[in-house]
């Protein structure tokens, strides 16, 4: 029980920053499905940049193969996560609970994870996603059912939210790497091409957003391999066995 309770007071700050930006994706999703879509989705995908590509595609009518493309390629760093996590997890724990964990894997968990000096174990991994998933559903919830009340003006503003947030994402790598940012400045061209040139400005945003992250990230891998040939030392302590996580 105390690895639970670790887990999920190292996920209080991620769970408030969710409330803030699902809320801002109620918001945007209550355009076009109804609050209760919105929420499902929120409950079932929890993936802050899937889930808007997705609905704004679903808003455009998009076909299906645009959607489930888009999507998967956006969710894709997903499975990378969960794979650099698995040999990171306690031996132990059984297939249904990986299962649940690989389920609430998100940028700011797999951050807060990985950088864990001890073992994940099934009570601290599940105890970590508890609260964030809990502060995306109901910011879904809130800013989807709560938009008719909201001032049109505020609900406008509320939409930077979300591109603050994927600006946040990008910033703090960007800073620190080189080729990252010459790789967002690639897709960013890209980007700009799709929406200035002729011909090509009409096709449908979420090939825009596949050609565009393929090309930047090809010539990413091409130009600016990465070599890990050093593993970071992991402890083998649980939670509870972990000095460092005393006072936190």
């Amino acid at each position: 029980m105390k690895e639970f309770l670790l887990g999920m007071k190292k996920g209080i700050p991620v769970a408030l920053g969710y409330f803030a930006v699902s809320f801002s994706f109620g918001v945007m999703a209550a355009k076009g499905i109804t609050p209760l879509m919105a929420t499902i989705i929120s409950a079932t995908n929890l993936t802050s940049s899937g889930q808007y590509a997705g609905v704004q595609l679903m808003m455009q009518s998009a076909s299906y193969v645009e959607i489930a493309l888009t999507v998967l390629l956006i969710n894709l760093r997903y499975s990378l996560m969960s794979i650099s996590l698995s040999q990171r997890i306690d031996p132990s724990m059984h297939l249904g609970t990986k299962l649940i964990i690989g389920f609430g894997i998100t940028d700011e968990v797999y951050a807060l994870s990985i950088t864990s000096p001890h073992k994940l174990t099934a009570k601290y991994m599940l105890g970590l996603i508890s609260l964030p998933f809990v502060g995306w559903v109901a910011g879904t919830a809130v800013g989807a059912f709560g938009a008719q009340f909201f001032n049109q003006d505020l609900l406008s503003a509320m939409g930077i939210a979300l591109y603050a947030m994927f600006i946040a994402i990008i910033i703090p790598d960007a800073r620190r790497s080189k080729p990252i940012t010459l790789v967002i400045i690639i897709a960013i061209a890209i980007s700009c091409m799709f929406y200035y040139i002729p011909g090509i400005k009409e096709i449908g945003l979420g090939f825009k957003i596949i050609i565009a992250t393929v090309i930047a990230s090809l010539i990413g891998a091409i130009f600016f391999p990465i070599n890990d040939d050093k593993k970071p030392d992991i402890e083998n302590k649980t939670p509870e066995e972990s000095p460092g996580d005393e006072n936190v």
